[in-house]
């Protein structure tokens, strides 16, 4: 083994060659704004992408329609929580295998039809963790360290699932009996704000959910943002900022970047089109599936023409949604 290579089939990455990583970013002040097809383009065949926001929230939706469109394959995709946007990298075959604590498009509308067709069938695997595991594994891969150590999942079938990377361990202080969870240390982030400035200095409204840790962990971040805006109007409120521009790649301005997922205090999700893709796909998962990727991800020539799909109706009325938390 070197330096260079995993130290574990897990992907923990010795201090050296992640100091080696971080050492070798630009941290240039400069512009770094490209487009939708030029950001799917940096993420390269077999990459580690880890996806920011939870669930429906700030899904960074607009890229990983690029990604689909590119033909990518053979990723694996890390978040804490997926919705229809890991039924999409499953279906699209663009994912070997998703790493989450909970694989369904939302409570009410059950269990993912898409992730038991594919991974009861072998096409593709799902890696359960507990959510709390996701987190401490981001936070370990963004400090540096091998592992952290927790209670959860321990006495738990998720725990017994996981025991290959997850390691029984003894306190040298109290003796107590602890899990051991391995770093997770992405290829890429991606992830979708409601505003940052050219250099990729990002602002999160809302919940930040894991994102800070995500950047910090991952080799290079690539964001999507709502807006643009000037590094003067991010500077009228630096502690707003979410995480530093030195860790960004690319930055992609992309409004409605996160349909039909929400993006806080702009738009609550599209909940007639995720109906649509749940309706889709009840019956025959398979042509279910095909037939929305083919209307919405194949057919459209723009992100602007996915929208136009999804209907001027539904973008109103998820931006009333979205808005009417602010009373003004």
């Amino acid at each position: 083994m070197t330096e260079t290579q995993p130290a574990n089939p897990y992907g923990v990455k010795p201090y050296s060659q992640l100091r080696a990583e971080t050492a070798a970013r630009d941290r240039s002040l400069h512009d770094k704004v490209v487009s939708l097809e030029e950001a799917a383009a940096r993420i390269k065949d077999g990459e580690h992408v880890a996806i920011g926001g939870c669930m429906m929230s700030r899904t960074p939706s607009a890229l990983i329609w690029a990604l689909v469109r590119a033909k990518r394959k053979n990723l694996t995709f890390s978040r804490s929580i997926v919705s229809s946007d890991g039924d999409i990298v499953f279906a699209s075959g663009i994912a070997k295998k998703v790493v989450t604590s909970w694989f369904s498009q939302g409570i009410v509308w059950g269990i993912s039809r898409v992730m038991r067709a594919w991974t009861e069938q072998g096409r593709a695997e799902f890696e359960e963790w507990s959510h709390m595991s996701m987190g401490l594994r981001y936070r370990a891969g963004a400090m540096g360290l091998p592992f952290m150590a927790t209670r959860s999942m321990m006495g738990s079938d998720v725990g017994r699932m996981r025991a290959g990377a997850a390691k029984d361990f003894t306190c040298p202080f109290t003796g107590d009996k602890l899990l051991l969870l391995p770093a997770l240390n992405p290829d890429v982030a991606i992830i979708h704000v409601q505003r940052c400035d050219k250099y990729g200095n990002p602002q999160i409204d809302g919940l930040p959910f894991m994102d800070h840790d995500l950047a910090l962990a991952a080799k290079r971040v690539i964001l999507t943002t709502e807006r643009i805006v000037s590094n003067d109007q991010i500077r009228r409120a630096p502690d707003r900022t979410a995480f530093p521009f030195f860790t960004v790649e690319a930055v992609v301005e992309v409004p409605f970047g996160s349909a039909p997922h929400e993006c806080y205090g702009l738009y609550e999700p599209f909940f007639t089109h995720m109906d649509l893709f749940a309706d889709m796909t009840k019956a025959d998962v398979d042509k279910g599936v095909a037939e929305y990727l083919q209307r919405f991800y194949y057919e459209p020539k723009s992100w602007t023409e996915y929208l136009e799909r999804m209907g001027i109706a539904n973008l109103l009325t998820a931006a009333r949604g979205g808005e009417s938390i602010y009373d003004d």
